[in-house]
């Protein structure tokens, strides 16, 4: 089936679990900057948790679709509207052939994403249907979508199918283009308020114990210089004990760099592989998604925790994601 993109959004792009094994040869991970939406709305689809989704950037796009599709919308809290009616999130969406699905206005985050059962299908670069926009490959020829684009889909799987069918029974008895079931994925799967958790970092010794404390106690804003590359912050300086000269060194989506001006930065999907201002703080693998919900003007508090909270903090997401698994088995 296709899909058709009549307004592509700011920045909608096609993004998977990201291009792993490359970051030896310069290569960025790229990948969605909400690997936890991402899998969500996969699972929600019956799709394989790292199949290729679109990812909205504070405005997403309008698209039309040429036959019936099961779909899921995670992430930030983007308006979806088909018809002037809101259509609920976190959830599996049956939409009607011919429809236009509105994802334009967000109330709240930075990033919406759009799973379609079977997947959107595009050519692999190595290895990841990603789109590196700075490198122009990956996803739909490289690029965020533009006005005009027609997307594919590949074929669902059995559950999607199911699904499919309860809900477009749903949508004949309402008369509607569309219909949803009454549950959603738990909100323990949704990016919790409260600061970012970090671990120290490998220069964490390197600074003041002024800046250590300021990182942990004073609040920081998103400026406008925000992408997939990174987000740069606002507030107070950070400094080193001492001049310090570095030789690039690896860095990784979550690091928190400092250059000479003392505003940090924290690299996110598409982080250039090694940078050469000392690395303060790492976001944990935990966080991440919340790094990536932050827009432009919002305030950020930092909490250092150590490696134990890190990896709890994980299992509970790994875990919450096979309940989620656990429970779509039950519903077929």
């Amino acid at each position: 089936m296709t899909v058709r993109v009549v307004q592509p959004g700011l920045f909608t792009t096609v993004q998977d679990a990201g291009r792993l094994g490359w970051r030896r040869f310069g290569v960025p991970v790229s990948g969605a900057m909400d690997p936890l939406a991402l899998g969500v709305a996969n699972r929600l689809v019956f799709n394989p948790p790292t199949a290729p989704v679109l990812e909205g950037t504070m405005q997403g796009p309008v698209l039309e679709f040429a036959a019936d599709a099961l779909i899921a919308i995670a992430g930030g809290e983007v308006c979806a509207e088909v018809d002037g009616v809101p259509l609920p999130l976190w959830r599996p969406l049956f939409i009607r052939a011919g429809t236009r699905l509105s994802l334009e206005r967000m109330r709240s985050g930075c990033r919406m994403y759009v799973a379609i059962a079977g997947g959107w299908r595009v050519p692999q670069v190595l290895g990841s249907a990603s789109t590196y926009t700075r490198a122009g490959f990956g996803g739909f020829e490289g690029r965020p979508l533009r006005a005009g684009d027609v997307l594919e889909a590949g074929h669902p799987a059995t559950g999607a199918r199911v699904w499919a069918d309860r809900l477009r029974t749903l949508a004949e008895r309402a008369g509607r283009a569309w219909a949803a079931p009454r549950w959603s994925a738990s909100a323990m799967l949704r990016p919790a308020a409260g600061p970012l958790r970090v671990l120290p970092g490998p220069e964490w010794d390197k600074f003041t114990a002024e800046a250590r404390d300021r990182l942990l106690n004073e609040a920081y804003r998103v400026t406008t210089q925000a992408d997939r590359m990174g987000i740069r912050l606002s507030g107070p300086a950070l400094t080193v004990a001492e001049p310090t000269s570095m030789l690039s060194e690896p860095v990784t989506p979550g690091t928190l760099q400092v250059p000479p001006d003392g505003q940090p930065i924290v690299l996110t999907a598409d982080s250039q592989t090694t940078g050469g201002y000392p690395r303060l703080a790492v976001v944990i693998q935990a966080d991440l998604p919340r790094l990536a919900q932050l827009v432009p003007g919002e305030t950020v508090r930092f909490a250092c925790v150590d490696e134990g909270v890190a990896r709890a903090a994980l299992t509970r997401v790994q875990q919450e994601l096979r309940l989620l698994e656990a429970g779509l088995r039950l519903t077929l």
